[in-house]
């Protein structure tokens, strides 16, 4: 693990996989929303230490495998309130929020995010259409905020965030097939591409 790294917590939320993932046709949505989850999970944990937030069993169990620590969603709050509690289990460091839809998610990208994060006091990721938002950081001392959801980025802004550049398997957030075809392209996680290519898609 990145020495720098260990410095920063990441908060990741993941709505129930029987809820989530909606638009997604064609394929076990289910499945597929846990898929998505989890590559998304196995690349955080590969940089950092990582909070989950989730009231579905499966991917809990399976986040803690992948090294991750769990905390209950309590209730259906809220995107901003499942991180807010995950946030509160975070020790002292620094601080970060990742959607947990990022099946193109690699290791190496997200550690230099947080490299570039570490000079600001918040910053934040757009997602690919430049209007939402995949990663908000807060470093060490500086109070936790957050606004996702449509149209965040704007939000993020006015809370002070510093808008950072990353490659796209960073802001590539999925919530359509379109968008998951998009991310196939970058080179989808092994758990999103067995289904995805097994659904006679090709990644």
């Amino acid at each position: 693990m990145d020495e720098f790294c260990t410095e920063w917590t990441v908060v990741v939320p993941v709505k129930h996989t029987a809820h989530g993932k909606s638009r997604l046709g064609g394929v076990d949505r289910e499945r597929l929303a846990a898929a998505i989850a989890l590559d998304t999970i196995a690349a955080a944990c590969a940089v950092c230490p990582v909070v989950v937030v989730t009231a579905d069993a499966t991917v809990a169990g399976a986040a803690q495998e992948l090294g991750a620590t769990v905390v209950p969603e309590d209730g259906p709050h809220g995107l901003n309130a499942a991180i807010a509690a995950g946030i509160a289990a975070v020790p002292d460091g620094h601080r970060a929020a990742l959607l947990g839809d990022l099946p193109a998610l690699r290791g190496a990208d997200l550690a230099a995010a947080l490299r570039e994060a570490a000079s600001v006091d918040r910053a934040v990721v757009p997602d690919a259409e430049g209007t939402g938002s995949t990663l908000v950081t807060a470093r060490a001392g500086v109070s936790w905020a957050a606004a996702f959801g449509d149209g965040s980025l704007a939000r993020h802004i006015a809370l002070g965030c510093t808008v950072l550049e990353a490659p796209e398997a960073l802001r590539r957030d999925v919530d359509t097939s379109a968008q998951l075809a998009a991310a196939a392209r970058l080179g989808l996680g092994p758990r999103t591409a067995a289904l995805w290519c097994g659904a006679g898609r090709r990644a």
